[in-house]
């Protein structure tokens, strides 16, 4: 937000040329009143060297009770305490200089369909907004930011989807059963092209953030964000929004005119992370090998912000508030979540919580195994640090449902793996507030990892959308897009067909899709809707059988529904006596298939068909 600098008239005739064509930036851009956290504080940005004297604002319940400027004198931090008492209005603060700058407090939302979180329940779809749907051809490309093009035949560069293409498709997501939309970050990315091993890319993805207070104008900008963000909830579906703590792009105004040396991770020499988050918890440990793994740069187009300095992570907390509160969203993942400093990461959660009660924050801690996971969530570990976010992105258990599907049964091997990966959950604090997935954008597409093998398929789905967990599913899932990471991420970032009013096939229509695509979108469908109301799923615990003969049964068993949930990973049919299974059957009067409708009335037993995913409601 760019604010004119206002000048008494006593200082204009001296300082004209000095101020008179001058701007500022102040950061948070606008405030609210009402906030349970009565301290702010304010980033002042200048093109000139700023006065570090008294700043004095003349209103009761406003008080300044500190200003620290940098080695950077182009900034000044201001301390503001914000009374109860004080009312919503435009207020001005006096630089000692005679310089005045006015600073809005709103009033807060009171909406009640906003900071929803998600829970069990929900299904979450994820969208690369650029790769979606174009609603606004408009808002393409602009000739004042630093990438200029959108080429469709490149998939390296911008492609022309926006917010607003998102809001064109909110009934077809509503139908297929979708209740959350998390879409990769779409704060301005106002970079040049960059160099990514022999690809030159653009930021398309919106990882590269440039400003912390604007939403990309090639995706619509703020308005159109609030305008998804309220279209969404009309139909009852939620936002999540995308936050990287971590780093900027390398054209962030806080890079290019750092306040302090200490805003960024210093080295001698460019220096990567090293990924490594066993670091944390090996006693072994070196105390260097650590330091690399949360102050290393995770490259070097993106400076790796230093969050253990007071003044940074003040200016990253208060700018995800700041979104939480101006969209009205209702929860956030965070990207790159195990490379930041620990203390910021339950400052920040704490600060969101304390905000708003109801949000859920879950971090892409991508780890190999569960206690490793386990560690960058609320736990059950005597580890040397206690985290306090409420769930993770579950990589263990997407890695075992891998297993489970392309691997032959065994003792530790198969559908095996899946069951020891689950077995552990005792480590998490409540493994139902993880984020449970089966790729996203930077994986393989999951059709492509199964073979293209349709029962495979549904096999891994039914077990996504009926473990614990709150399953996420990648945009295009539903209509079989596939693809490898050949030869980079792009290739599992394709434009979803129809998109675009050019395209020749439009499968947001399910009457374009082919044989196997229309199978695949009426199970996704099936399941979808049938988990959006069904008590066991969204609340109830699970229980799960030692897998034997390569088949996996586990039940959801809540008051007032109970599942039967059984994964055949045999390639032959097999018959399934039940009497191993008597714990819970012991007082059923019929199995109802929930895929087909099927009633069975006290079976002894289940015909399974090779390769397949059954679930019953036990009557």
């Amino acid at each position: 937000m760019k604010l004119k600098i206002l000048l008494t008239l006593s200082w204009v005739t001296c300082f004209t040329s000095v101020f008179s064509a001058t701007n500022i930036d102040v950061y948070p851009t606008h405030w609210w009143v009402g906030m349970k956290n009565p301290n702010l504080q304010l980033m002042v940005h200048g093109e000139q060297e700023l006065s570090k004297g008294k700043i004095s604002v003349s209103h009761p319940g406003l008080l300044v009770k500190a200003v620290h400027q940098p080695e950077n004198k182009h900034y000044l931090f201001v301390d503001l305490q914000i009374s109860s008492t004080v009312r919503p209005g435009k207020y001005t603060l006096k630089l000692s200089d005679g310089t005045l700058f006015t600073y809005e407090l709103k009033a807060r939302k009171t909406d009640k369909n906003i900071h929803q979180g998600v829970r069990s329940n929900d299904l979450i779809y994820l969208i690369m907004p650029d790769r979606f749907a174009n609603g606004d051809n408009s808002n393409d490309a602009y000739a004042d930011l630093r990438d200029k093009d959108t080429d469709r035949t490149n998939p390296y560069v911008r492609h022309g989807g926006d917010l607003k293409g998102i809001s064109n498709r909110l009934d077809y997501l509503k139908d297929l059963g979708v209740t959350s939309i998390w879409m990769t970050p779409i704060l301005e990315n106002d970079m040049p092209k960059m160099q990514e091993g022999p690809w030159t890319m653009s930021g398309y993805h919106g990882y590269w953030i440039t400003n912390h207070y604007k939403i990309d104008k090639r995706f619509g900008g703020n308005e159109a964000y609030k305008e998804l963000v309220s279209a969404a909830h009309s139909k009852g579906i939620k936002i999540i929004q995308d936050a990287v703590y971590n780093h900027v792009g390398s054209y962030h105004h806080t890079v290019l005119d750092p306040p302090m040396k200490e805003w960024l991770n210093q080295w001698p020499q460019y220096t990567g992370s090293n990924h490594r988050e066993e670091l944390f918890t090996d006693p072994y440990a070196s105390t260097l090998e650590k330091k690399i793994m949360i102050g290393g740069w995770f490259v070097p187009h993106l400076p790796d912000l230093n969050l253990s300095n007071p003044f940074c992570a003040n200016f990253v907390i208060q700018s995800n508030i700041w979104s939480t509160e101006e969209f009205g969203i209702d929860g956030w993942r965070v990207d790159t979540y195990k490379y930041c400093d620990e203390k910021f990461l339950n400052d920040i959660n704490a600060a969101l919580v304390k905000e708003f009660p109801n949000i859920t924050v879950f971090g892409e801690a991508w780890t190999n195994t569960v206690p490793a996971s386990a560690y960058f969530t609320q736990n059950n570990i005597n580890a040397p640090f206690k985290h306090q976010i409420k769930g993770v992105t579950d990589f263990p258990l997407s890695n075992a449902i891998y297993d489970a599907l392309n691997q032959p049964y065994g003792w530790n091997e198969g559908v095996s793996r899946l069951y020891t990966t689950l077995s552990q959950d005792f480590l998490y604090k409540d493994p139902m507030t993880n984020c449970i997935f089966l790729d996203n954008h930077d994986m393989n597409r999951f059709f492509s990892m199964v073979g293209e093998d349709m029962d495979k398929y549904k096999m891994g789905l039914g077990l996504l959308l009926t473990t614990r967990g709150i399953p996420q599913v990648y945009y295009g899932t539903e209509i079989l897009m596939k693809n490898y990471k050949d030869p980079n991420d792009a290739a599992v970032r394709k434009d979803f067909p129809g998109g675009w009013s050019s395209d020749p096939v439009g499968k947001f229509d399910p009457g374009t899709l082919n044989t196997k695509e229309k199978e695949a979108f009426d199970f996704f469908r099936k399941l979808a809707q049938f988990r959006k109301n069904s008590p066991a799923i969204a609340n109830g615990k699970l229980k799960q059988f030692i897998p034997a003969n390569g088949v996996y049964v586990y039940f959801r068993i809540h008051q007032n529904q109970k599942l039967m949930c059984i994964l055949n990973t045999n390639t032959s049919n097999s018959n399934l006596g039940l009497e191993k299974y008597q714990e819970e059957l012991s007082t059923a009067r019929a199995l109802k298939n929930v895929l087909t409708g099927e009633l069975m009335k006290t079976p002894n037993s289940l015909h399974l068909s090779g390769k397949s995913f059954q679930i019953f409601e036990v009557n």
